[in-house]
């Protein structure tokens, strides 16, 4: 029994991988050239493991080499899902981002030709230490994910791209990914390690483990010239394809270019190139320019192989690259000598990858398609498969039963160079939940995600929620298949275009903002949008508010949506007098359904569009806040929500691309500048500087936040100079030393105290300016533990009639989750030159 329950996890595992790597790449265009390098790949049996802690962290030009010279299966375990990072193309953070990135992985891995696995470990933002990364983490589990993986994927070689040996000197969590993959290099094998994982997979031995050295690590080019290269490997990694037209420097840079979320874009490199690998553990290479040197990856590895190797030998030597489908009965005797062989790793691995050149050298083309992005429990939608043979004589296929869809024909033949459209039902079952990322499912902690399927821990995404099952038929040889059902559209401009489909609540509730801040015993609108996804009736909306908090009764009219309609609802809530917050739950009820959760659709055009399913939520703030400011110009960064924080606490917010900032910026008390704008915007930001000069002397507040240290000149940050520097505070709960007690940025309008500081996230700060113009003030000054106090994450200076603020504060982060001090210091900020009026003056804006 354990032996089938192994092998259908296997097959499975190995057919969603495939199936992952055909979705993006099964029906694009393939070249005959192309065709005949996926040929002779079915005679390397050969694969390596690439280990590190992010998305972007993979070196893509040893991926492209290794998947497309060595021709060695080749995958990416990142260990992380890049949760923590910044995003350099619009407002989404934490879990958003996480799902942006996890899809840049899977585009830049359909590139290079590498696959893509994750743990469950939650990027919670830089850690200086691994022994803290590896606290939050849960070490255990997290061990246990990157062992799962070894087992799974049996990698013959495990690239760390970290150096295991270098705690406190790196991102703690690059360095626990390399502590981890030494660990796990060793118990993988060990039947005692993690035994509930035996019931799914194998142990495995892999053959040996390297470090993905080069000069970085060693300081400088000329202390890697003098360093012991005893147990260096040195990989020449500059092979041109002509298969592809492509050098490895060009595809890797097409590959890390996906990671535009990070602003990642790479120009491609042509010639000669050297990579490094420093031999760990194992066995060591007989040939030190091949990592694989030593290694059987032929057919012998495997029992019966040999025959099956004779037969590749000829499908490439009379292989016809004018007529690639010449070849198709002699890859069919191919395939039926692997299907012969025994079940296992690499007979059901190159089964299917000898099932895709299959129908890649016939031309097929294979889509299930709606017509609708989405759907309800229980609808009932129209489905097309259309299948096109381009090759040969004809294709017969048959369409196996499946629960969920009703074919008015099953079977049939396709004609050369003809197209058939089969066209069924798709029955959504009753109860059906709405598709949602899987590690998503449940609530984690800070470190981890929670998934209960083993089969899925290690996986970037679960597999489509319905699937067609086909059948290709070449005489005594059937070819399995199975096409997910996605969404069909043409676009005006960008053509035609596939999405997801997705399952979808038949009603979805999304509250205008996700925090309201508000003054004492101040009563406020909110906007709730109902968007029905079905048709509904006797529709009502209720709010769950905080202990304090007060709701008006209104007697409820209830109503009804046809499908696609929208409507909005307004709460009436007011503030209790004093500090106070708490969560705002929204629901709908339609007779005896409940309906509580808000859909956001993520799109970009560089990946699929992407859907969240959570709880319809609002955070509901009474910080006790002033605020002077009563108009801010907001030159937009590289994307955060820090104006709507603004709008929040009463100022009117004009929001301008640095190219657009007008000319005049005397109407507004201040002008606040987005993060990263001087990194990403730096011409533009660079023409603004007189004008933003002339703006803080006749008056007016400058408000800078964090930009990275990299190329940015000391006195391009504002009218004084600023040094930017790498330090930053990774302890959200770092103690909080005021510098400058008295000052007007702690005092005015409102009292900043230690409490203030309390109930921050990820981080306090980063980016911290080190060095600057006199005329500054350092006001708070902190630091993670062990480390030496940085006084650089505020400065305030007073320049002309107006003031100049420089802050390295995560305020994006803290005041998108309505941290109630970020928000008083923040109306500080903004407030600073203005001179408090009589408090009944409509200056002062209580809140």
């Amino acid at each position: 029994m354990k032996k089938l329950i192994f092998g259908l996890f296997l097959t499975l595992f190995l057919s969603a991988v495939v199936a992952a790597q055909e979705n993006r790449l099964g029906n694009q265009p393939i070249s005959s050239s192309e065709i005949y390098q996926n040929i002779e790949k079915l005679g390397f049996l050969g694969s390596a493991l690439f280990i590190a802690a992010h998305p972007d962290d993979e070196n893509t030009r040893l991926i492209a080499w290794l998947d497309n010279q060595k021709m060695a299966r080749t995958a990416y375990l990142s260990l992380t899902r890049g949760d923590g990072g910044q995003n350099l193309i619009g407002p989404e953070l934490r879990e958003q981002l996480g799902m942006i990135r996890t899809q840049e992985l899977l585009e830049a891995r359909s590139i290079d030709g590498g696959e893509q696995f994750f743990t469950r470990a939650n990027d919670f933002g830089y850690s200086k230490d691994p022994e803290e990364t590896l606290e939050i983490w849960e070490r255990d589990e997290v061990l246990s994910d990157v062992v799962q993986v070894i087992r799974k994927f049996q990698p013959d070689i495990i690239i760390n791209r970290f150096d295991h040996r270098t705690a406190g000197t790196t991102h703690g969590h690059h360095t626990s990914s390399a502590i981890l993959s030494v660990q796990a290099f060793d118990l993988a094998n060990d039947k005692g390690a993690f035994p509930a994982q035996l019931k799914y997979v194998n142990t495995w031995k892999p053959e040996r483990l390297f470090f993905n050295t080069s000069w970085w690590f060693y300081g400088s080019e000329d202390a890697f010239a003098k360093a012991d290269k005893t147990n260096l490997l040195e990989i020449d990694n500059g092979d041109y394809f002509t298969s592809t037209g492509y050098s490895v420097g060009e595809i890797a840079a097409l590959s890390r270019s996906r990671h535009q979320s990070q602003g990642f874009g790479s120009s491609g490199s042509r010639g000669s190139s050297t990579e490094y690998l420093e031999f760990l553990k194992g066995s060591f290479p007989t040939d030190k320019s091949d990592p694989f040197s030593g290694i059987n990856t032929t057919w012998t590895r495997v029992q019966g192989g040999q025959k099956v190797m004779a037969q590749l030998n000829k499908v490439k030597e009379t292989y016809d690259f004018k007529d690639p489908s010449a070849s198709l009965n002699d890859l069919l005797e191919l395939r039926k000598q692997i299907n012969a062989l025994d079940s296992g790793y690499w007979r059901d691995l190159k089964l299917e990858e000898t099932d895709l050149i299959i129908r890649d050298l016939i031309g097929l083309y294979a889509k299930a398609t709606v017509n609708q992005p989405f759907g309800t429990s229980g609808e009932s939608i129209k489905l097309e498969v259309e299948l096109a043979n381009r090759t040969i004589a004809n294709l017969d296929y048959q369409i196996n039963d499946n629960p969920a869809v009703n074919f008015e024909k099953s079977k049939g033949s396709v004609a050369k160079n003809k197209s058939v459209t089969i066209e069924g039902i798709l029955n959504i079952p009753e109860n059906e939940a709405p598709t949602n990322p899987y590690y998503l499912e449940e609530e984690g902690s800070l470190g981890m995600y929670v998934v209960d399927d083993p089969n899925k821990i290690g996986m970037p995404e679960a597999a489509a929620a319905f699937q067609i099952p086909v059948i290709l038929m070449f005489d005594d040889q059937k070819i399995e298949m199975s096409l997910p059902v996605i969404y069909k559209t043409t676009d005006r401009v960008r053509g035609e275009i596939y999405e997801p489909f997705n399952v979808v609540p038949e009603i979805a509730i999304s509250v205008e903002n996700p925090v309201y801040v508000f003054g004492n015993e101040e009563m406020k609108s909110i906007s709730v949008n109902i968007k029905a996804f079905a048709d509904v009736s006797n529709v009502t909306v209720f709010a769950d508010i905080p202990n304090g908090w007060i709701q008006p009764m209104v007697k409820q009219q209830p109503f009804s949506l046809s499908k696609g309609e929208s409507r909005s609802y307004t709460f009436k809530i007011s503030a209790p007098t004093g500090f106070s917050e708490g969560e705002m739950k929204v629901y709908v009820n339609t007779g005896d359904k409940k309906f509580d959760k808000e859909v956001v659709n993520i799109s970009y055009n560089h990946i699929p569009d992407q859907q969240l399913v959570r709880s319809a939520t609002a955070k509901l703030v009474n910080p006790g806040l002033s605020n002077l400011a009563q108009t801010v110009a907001y030159i937009n960064g590289a994307g955060d929500d820090v104006a709507t924080a603004i709008e929040a606490i009463g100022s009117k917010v004009f929001k301008f691309e640095p190219s657009e900032v007008p000319a005049d910026l005397s109407k507004y008390d201040a002008v606040v500048v987005g993060i990263r704008a001087f990194n990403v915007e730096p011409e533009a930001m660079a023409s603004l500087q007189n004008r933003l000069d002339t703006f803080v002397k006749n008056g007016g507040t400058l408000v800078m936040q964090y930009n990275t240290d990299r190329g940015i000149p000391n006195d391009v940050l504002g009218p004084l100079e600023i040094s930017l520097s790498r330090k930053r505070v990774t302890d959200e709960n770092a103690a909080v030393t005021f510098l400058d007690p008295e000052n007007k940025v702690l005092n005015v309008p409102n009292k900043i105290t230690q409490k203030d500081f309390e109930g921050w996230v990820q981080e306090r700060g980063l980016y911290f300016p080190e060095k600057w113009d006199p005329a500054f003030q350092p006001i708070l000054g902190m630091s993670d533990k062990g480390e030496a106090q940085t006084d650089g994450s505020l400065i305030v200076a007073e320049y002309g009639d107006g003031h100049v603020v420089y802050t390295g504060l995560s305020l994006f982060r803290e005041l998108p989750v309505g941290v109630a001090g970020a928000y008083k210091l923040l109306a500080n900020m903004i407030s600073l030159s203005k001179t408090k009026p009589n408090l009944e003056t409509k200056q002062d804006q209580k809140f």
